[in-house]
This record gives C-alpha cells, structure tokens and sequence, in this order.
C-alpha cells in the first residue's frame, strides 16, 4: 500500500466545508433532519457522534492489517457498536446528559450504521495511520456537528422562537412554524446544501477521486462496476 503524506490542519478543517459530511458528501440524512428540531439535541448528537467516529477511526486503524477484508464492514460495525454502547452508558448514567439521552431516542443506538462513521471507517481509518485517522475523526465530527448546529439554530430560532428550549418571546410574533416541521427540515438542509456549494463553487476535492475503490462490494465485482453500463450503452 502506497503511503501518503497528509497535512495535519488539512485532516481538521476539510470536514467543516470542503467535505463537510452533510452539506458536501451528504452522509447521515436521517439523524441531521430528525435530531436538528432543537439545538440541545444538534449538540447533542454531534458530540456523540464525534466521540464515537474518533475512537473508532483510531481502533480501526491499528487494527486494519489484522481484519480480513472479506469481513471488515461486519467488523468495523462491531467496533462502532462497542463504542456506541459506551457512549449510551455514560449518557445514561450522568443524570446532566439524562435529557439528552432521551431526547435523541432511537437515534443514538443508530450511530451504529451511521453512514459518516462507517465511511470513514472505510475510505480513510482503513489505509492511514492512527494520528491521521484520528484526526480525520476530529475533522469529520466537528464538520457533522457544525452542520447540525446550523440547521438546528435556524429551526429552533426561526420556527419555534426559542433558543436550547429557552423561549424567545420577542420572536414570538415572528416564528415560522413550517421551519419546525419535517418539510421545513427538507428546505433548510436544501438550501444550506446550496449555499455551501456556492462558496465551495462545486469543487469538492472527492470528486476528483470518485472510484470505486471505496466501495464495499468493489472485491466482488472485481473491478467491473461499469462494464454493464458501458455494455447496455454500447447495446
């Protein structure tokens, strides 16, 4: 395997834009509309998430000569779940974290099959150091959290006129209800998608690599992902 040099500040801030996990590579959908209701839960969810990409990018990556590849995702989903449990007893046993635990319900056990996490897992923990696999886990839960952050700020303030359940009663009169709403979530994550697209002017730098190297059914076709479409094409 080809080593390559990674800059440390580069593996920090990509997740936060260039390839934000949300806005960018447009990886956990359903937890980002779901738990972006409130900023507590944002929070949250983030916070969790990122302990949980971290640990688990840093085991992965000592542990990546040792998992046979016809059995790393089952085995990258063991090590993720360990961690999620950890984070689950901790939650549940602080009673400050009490609240949150309960508010992000069924959504935390499902850090699990996160698709940011097992990505990362797949596509960087699984070919680079720990220091830089950690890093990449730093990077990629702060870009996650920021981008719940952002939803959830304008859900809350703008559709429910209060701020970490703390009511603001001067935008009261002015709260769009529909912004609260699962559609209203749709359109701010559209909208916010389009905007970070706008400052990125679509030149993301996974783009430029797209293959299937980072797919995990990729040892099973061989190579020979396209060859059906490049034959139905030619047909």
């Amino acid at each position: 395997m080809k080593k390559t040099t990674n800059n440390p500040l580069s593996l920090l801030i990509k997740g936060l834009l260039l390839e934000n996990p949300v806005f960018v590579l447009v990886l956990g959908t359903c937890p980002t509309l779901a738990v972006t209701t409130g900023v507590k839960g944002a929070v949250g969810m983030g916070i969790a998430a990122t302990l949980v990409l971290i640990c688990s990018n840093i085991v992965i990556s000592l542990l990546k000569k040792i998992i046979p590849d016809t059995v790393r995702i089952p085995s990258y989903i063991i090590v993720i779940a360990g961690f999620v449990t950890v984070v689950q007893m901790i939650m549940q046993a602080l009673p400050a974290l009490k609240s949150i635990y309960e508010l992000l319900g069924v959504y935390l056990p499902l850090i699990t099959v996160n698709c940011i996490i097992l990505g990362r897992a797949e596509m960087f923990a699984n070919k680079n150091t720990v220091k830089d696999s950690a890093l990449d886990g730093v990077g990629m839960g702060l870009g996650f959290t920021a981008a719940l952050i952002s939803m959830a700020l304008i859900r809350e303030v703008l559709g429910k006129a209060s701020f970490f359940d703390i009511p603001l009663t001067f935008l009261e009169p002015y709260k769009i209800s529909f912004l609260a709403q699962p559609p209203g979530g749709f359109f701010v994550f559209g909208v916010l998608i389009a905007i970070v697209n706008v400052i990125t002017k679509g030149k993301a730098p996974f783009k430029k690599d797209f293959s299937c190297e980072g797919c995990p059914s990729a040892a099973l076709c061989h190579g020979k992902c396209g060859e059906g479409e490049e034959k139905e094409a030619r047909e």
